[in-house]
């Protein structure tokens, strides 16, 4: 057993084996989750809001408890960033396309830049009420989360499910904290400060972080690059005749109609990189 005093580098560096797997296995996705990692990576700088704050984990070189800025911090929101804009791609598989310019045109999306800038605008904001600041943290992300669907009610589905399924990871490295140091988060999280409500050792605020930052950064590359996600799946059925690999895809009955026109079997097989 390590000491405590290195077990948030552990924690917070563990993170980086799924970002790494998803990073390897999603080869048509890896630009997407190096330039969200590299987004998320300076907001590790805002620890000092949250020392002692929310928390106070020993840190490498005591730097945490000596400035309010750590290195983990910092490893922890890049690999954050690309986990939560990779997650859903990796479990559901779908293909993109770029919106066209008539529909980005439309005035749905005329608030586009206001809503992208809506959560550091609220986190800034909600600075200035008398709460801790993990809330103003949860309340921005869930205010960027739902911009978004207003502004993109094509990604609600990504926005919902990507924020499950991260959620469900976070709860499996939460888990995974207690095991490596027991009472970890009993001794560190400064519990006078938050709800105290737990679901079973581990604070509410933890999970409301995990859904709120799911919810929000499942979808911000797809917002910020009007991209649209097409859901296809394998045919039940594939004639012997077809030796083409990208007829054995279709769209989905069930799948919305789209704004745009779809050109040609050509065009599903780039956005879905077919062979």
């Amino acid at each position: 057993m390590k000491s405590d005093h290195y077990v948030w580098f552990i924690w917070a560096s563990s993170f980086l084996i799924p970002w790494l797997i998803l990073f390897m296995s999603l080869p048509s996705f890896r630009w997407q989750i190096l330039k969200v990692s590299l987004l998320t990576a300076p907001f590790g700088l805002t620890e000092p809001l949250f020392v002692p704050a929310y928390w106070n984990p020993p840190s490498l070189f005591d730097l945490a408890q000596k400035t309010g800025f750590d290195i983990e911090s910092i490893i922890l929101s890049f690999a954050l960033g690309g986990i939560g804009a990779a997650l859903y791609n990796a479990v559901t598989r779908p293909g993109f396309h770029s919106i066209s310019k008539n529909v980005i045109r439309l005035p749905a999306h005329r608030l586009h830049r206001t809503v992208l800038f809506l959560p550091f605008v609220v986190f800034i904001v909600a600075q200035f009420f008398p709460w801790n600041p993990i809330y103003a943290g949860i309340l921005a992300l869930f205010s960027g989360a739902l911009g978004t669907i207003i502004c993109r009610p094509d990604l609600l589905r990504k926005t919902i499910l990507g924020s499950l399924i991260f959620l469900t990871l976070y709860c499996i490295f939460l888990i995974g904290l207690e095991i490596l140091s027991p009472r970890y988060i009993e001794k560190y999280w400064n519990w006078k400060a938050i709800s105290g409500i737990r679901i079973s050792k581990f604070p509410i605020e933890e999970f409301l972080f995990a859904t709120s930052f799911g919810m929000y950064w499942s979808s911000v590359y797809e917002h910020l690059a009007w991209m649209e996600p097409i859901f296809i799946k394998k045919k039940q059925q594939v004639s012997p005749s077809d030796s083409n690999e990208s007829l054995k895809f279709k769209l989905c009955a069930d799948m919305p109609r789209l704004p745009f026109h779809i050109n040609s079997k050509s065009t599903i097989d780039s956005v879905h990189g077919a062979p």
